[in-house]
């Protein structure tokens, strides 16, 4: 364990070792590389870091959860993606993936941080429970609030991976019994990047990383703390349903004809126009399919409280987006009255410019003046 944790390889030294191949490599690199929102110039600047930096080590705490975020990131259809934390970046701590446990597991995580202080990233899965000093969530002894704090103190930086770190999630809805907490109520002095999601995209918890490594700074985060390559849109702004949406076609219910016609699921609760996530144009599984394609309305699960949001399947009152707060009963004909308003507007426009032209073509003898009133 000793020799492993002092050994020390660039990313791509450790991609070659595992038997891929260059071309698998630079394949990696450029889907990431879009994946990340960069310009495909960026690519040879991604292939540097990677060619060049040593692996980053990682300590990975799971408190208050349910493992999903770490099921979904070992199951991207990538490979590589999915080996990235696993073999590419030095995972030297994680109790639910690595072989060793007990004491050669805390030995092992113990001297990684102490060897590695100030330059290790800690991952956080679950939410942390506060309530009769934490004793709702403790392990070997130690509550997770005295671990979380111990092993923040030498981090870099900070990756909540998905709702639970990030907002509370589930084990925070009300009444809350526990009393848990994200991860931001609890350590103040440490940069925290949200990538929340129940759970996030597999693809998308490895941008965040690739990030880091390739430009050695956090990526560019939106006003809650959430990378903008990856939440700065809205679920609603990339489905492929929106079509229906402008057009006032919604489904009625999940059995109804306009279902399997793929209309909207607004009505039946689909938070797709207020949630800010990449399911939308990433999607899951290779790109196979997302919740809203799979015919269930989008619940929020990116955002803070949707746990709280009973029942999922009431609809949101007033959605923005068209210049006035429209409700999905008049959503069609707003769109079709501005379509037809903006056809007239077009044709006035086009008529006024057309005799401009003409009078301008008069004065110089080109034209007729009668051509003019036609």
């Amino acid at each position: 364990m000793e020799k492993t944790l002092k050994k020390e390889e660039t990313y791509y030294e450790n991609i070659r070792n595992k038997g891929y191949s260059r071309r698998d490599f630079l394949r990696f690199v450029t889907y990431m590389t879009a994946f990340m929102g960069l310009e495909s110039s960026m690519v040879g600047q991604v292939v540097k870091a990677m060619e060049t930096k040593k692996r980053i080590p990682v300590i990975w705490d799971h408190f208050q959860e349910c493992t999903g975020c770490t099921e979904s990131f070992i199951r991207s259809s990538h490979p590589l993606v999915a080996d990235l934390i696993l073999d590419k970046i030095s995972l030297d701590y994680t109790d639910t993936l690595m072989a060793a446990s007990g004491f050669q597991a805390e030995e092992a995580k113990q001297q990684s941080m102490k060897e590695n202080y100030g330059k290790y990233v800690l991952v956080v899965e679950g939410a942390v429970p506060t309530k009769d000093g934490g004793v709702y969530c403790s392990i070997a002894g130690r509550t997770a609030i005295e671990i979380l704090k111990a092993d923040a103190a030498g981090a870099a930086a900070i990756l909540t991976f998905g709702n639970c770190s990030a907002w509370g999630g589930i084990q925070a809805a009300a009444p809350n019994p526990t009393r848990a907490v994200p991860v931001s109520t609890l350590i103040k002095d440490k940069p925290i990047i949200k990538v929340p999601g129940c759970p996030p995209i597999a693809e998308v918890m490895v941008g965040v990383v690739m990030h880091y490594v390739t430009f050695g700074t956090l990526p560019a985060l939106d006003s809650m703390g959430r990378p903008k390559q990856f939440y700065g849109k809205r679920v609603h702004d990339s489905c492929y349903r929106r079509a229906y949406f402008d057009a006032g076609l919604f489904a009625e219910s999940f059995d109804s004809e306009e279902a399997r016609k793929g209309y909207c699921l607004y009505k039946l609760g689909c938070r797709g126009p207020i949630t800010y996530n990449a399911c939308g144009w990433m999607e899951w599984n290779n790109g196979l399919s997302f919740p809203i394609k799979s015919g269930n309305p989008c619940i929020g699960c990116s955002d803070n409280h949707f746990w709280d949001n009973d029942p999922f399947t009431k609809r949101v009152e007033n959605v923005p987006g068209l210049g006035i707060e429209s409700t999905a009963n008049t959503i069609g004909k707003i769109v079709l009255g501005a379509a037809i308003g903006g056809t007239a507007v077009h044709a006035f426009a086009a008529n006024i410019a057309k005799k401009k032209d003409l009078r301008s073509s008069t004065r110089k003898g080109k034209v007729n003046e009668k051509d003019i009133k036609e």
